[in-house]
């Protein structure tokens, strides 16, 4: 398989180039803004913009746009996180040049007209009314806004409707100037392409990505105050007690970052993880329990979620907290610990059988760390965890300064 390769063009864009066997190609286009780099007065307006995105440019209707990749059998989407937003299409290789024409329109001249502006707010409201009925969501969003009280990371990516409400297509459009810019951009291309063609067709389509006058505004990265032991309950009429257990961690370029990784599959990764054991199959608690780690870029969460029986609920998180507690005080076995970096290097492996799996890896490493990373050092990193790094991190982690629990409770319990 040929390496990957990183070009900057003149205007500061970087392009990484990953051709591999395929009969595909996936484009992606990641921006380094989200919704922790967003002033209150405009929350959600990052998730906003990827929205508008696909409602028009001067040369293409929102409708011409979509046909123009599902007509060819593709897939386009986009997502909008904590720290980034992505505009991407998957589709036979031979639409290379049509999907880079396409994406660079609608990244550089949306137009972000008024009556499609007005309609997708209420578009967005929905969306964010759907996630309010989902239990699962709304634990998880209140548990993050309880680890994060005093960062833009705490709060919901999609904004509210009150922040939505004032917001003008002017907003939009200035927000876009400040920071969709050449240098906080990339552009990511993974399958069946010739290099030196894709360089020339993503340097020509974005011949007029210049650098803007406009700034970044950072400040959403200052005062990330540690979370004081808190816990969050809130009724909903649901069957089911949803319960959310977190932690405060460091951020993605903290050096225990594999360990970490490594601890989290050992507690909630797939159905061999001591906590899906110890919870459902020896005591029946819980239908699914799983655990996450989530790192940003200055800081991070470990969660461990499960829907529960009301009157199992204390049992399941009492559980859960003495598993975390084994891991801390008794170093991981050498099977354990073989088996685990063995179903993390080779669900790794698979997952970039995909192109999409690979635009992704390219283009968050790219934003993270602001250099190519390839698979072999996320491979190499954690084949070099050892039990004692595992038991570190975890002591490190678990720390009653930094927990949280959030639960959603059958209404009237």
């Amino acid at each position: 398989m040929k390496s990957a390769t990183v070009h900057t063009l003149s205007s500061g864009l970087r392009v990484v180039l990953a051709p591999c066997e395929a009969e595909s190609v996936a484009i992606g286009i990641f921006v380094n803004s989200g919704s922790r780099h967003e002033p209150a007065r405009f929350a959600g307006i990052s998730h906003f913009i990827e929205h508008m995105l696909f409602k028009g440019t001067p040369t293409r209707k929102p409708i011409d746009i979509t046909r123009a990749i599902e007509g060819r059998g593709g897939n386009f989407n986009a997502m909008t996180g904590e720290e980034a937003t992505c505009y991407y299409a998957h589709l036979p290789d031979e639409y290379l040049g049509e999907a880079v024409d396409i994406l660079s329109d609608m990244y550089l001249r949306a137009t972000i007209p008024d009556e499609e502006f007005d309609r997708e707010k209420q578009v967005i409201v929905e969306e964010i009314k759907m996630y309010a009925d989902e239990p699962d969501a709304v634990a998880m969003e209140n548990l993050q806004r309880v680890l994060f009280p005093d960062s833009a990371l705490g709060s919901p990516v999609a904004g509210t409707a009150e922040s939505l409400a004032p917001m003008r297509p002017a907003d939009l459009r200035r927000y876009i100037r400040s920071h969709y810019r050449p240098d906080n951009t990339v552009v990511v291309i993974v399958g069946s392409f010739d290099p030196d063609d894709a360089l020339g067709i993503v340097s020509e389509n974005f011949a007029s990505f210049r650098k803007h006058a406009g700034k970044t505004d950072d400040s959403a990265y200052a005062g990330c105050a540690v979370a004081l032991p808190s816990s969050v309950s809130v009724e909903k009429d649901v069957q089911q007690v949803q319960l959310a257990l977190g932690y405060r961690t460091f951020g993605i370029s903290d050096p225990r970052k594999y360990a970490a990784t490594v601890m989290d599959a050992i507690l909630g990764r797939g159905m061999s993880s001591r906590l899906f054991q110890e919870v459902r199959e020896k005591r029946g608690l819980s239908y699914d329990i799983s655990s996450r780690m989530q790192l940003f870029s200055d800081a991070g969460m470990f969660t461990v979620t499960a829907g529960v029986d009301p009157c199992k609920a204390e049992r399941a998180l009492s559980t859960t907290d003495r598993e975390l507690r084994r891991i801390c005080e008794r170093r991981v076995g050498s099977m354990e610990l073989k088996r685990t970096k063995d179903f993390l290097v080779g669900n790794f492996r698979l997952s970039h059988e995909r192109v999409t799996s690979k635009l992704f890896f390219y283009g968050q490493t790219m934003l993270a760390f602001g250099r190519l990373l390839e698979p072999a050092e996320q491979v190499e990193g954690i084949h070099a965890v050892t039990a004692a790094d595992v038991q570190a991190v975890a002591q490190g982690i678990f720390s009653p300064s930094t927990r949280a629990v959030s639960w959603v409770v059958p209404r009237g319990r």
